[in-house]
């Protein structure tokens, strides 16, 4: 990476930090639209890295309500969710990785998540996963799609103004 991409970086996590007080409920929030942005604008690992510092940022000023270590594994998740954004975006079709990014980060992310809340709170139970699925899913799902459209018309429009990285 050259020095502008690094500043660019720095820039897209800063702005997480920012926007990862901007809550939409419980403790999603907009931080994870400037990874989504970066993994269009310099590259599905720097994006990956912004969404998994953006999610613990949010974390931190939620108070890490679903325990550290969970938060951690929603990071790499997060992390890799936007890394596999960025390939499709970059290397296949920019709509299905939109698509695809919202499935993933949506109903996936949150059955993974509650499976390992259950585990470790050693009440594994189709009756705790499913509560916790449904509890989230929904505001997760739409939280997603904000996030990730959001960025594609922030990413358009960036384009459109010939701004280049």
């Amino acid at each position: 990476m050259n020095a502008k991409r690094i500043v660019l970086l720095s820039l897209f996590i800063a702005l997480s930090a920012v926007l990862s007080n901007i809550k939409i409920v419980y403790s999603i929030a907009f931080d994870s639209l400037p990874a989504f942005l970066a993994a269009m604008m310099i590259s599905p690992i720097a994006g990956g890295i912004v969404g998994a510092l953006g999610h613990l940022l949010t974390a931190i000023t939620s108070g890490f309500p679903f325990t550290v270590p969970v938060h951690l594994f929603i990071a790499i998740q997060m992390l890799v969710i936007v890394w596999i954004f960025g390939v499709l975006f970059k290397k296949m079709n920019q709509y299905i990785a939109m698509v695809v990014a919202i499935i993933l980060n949506g109903p996936v992310a949150t059955l993974l998540s509650g499976l390992l809340i259950a585990y470790l709170n050693h009440s594994f139970t189709v009756k705790t996963v499913s509560s916790f699925f449904i509890l989230m899913v929904v505001p997760l799902t739409l939280a997603s799609a904000a996030n990730i459209v959001l960025a594609f018309i922030l990413q358009k429009e960036m384009k459109r103004a010939n701004f280049k990285i």
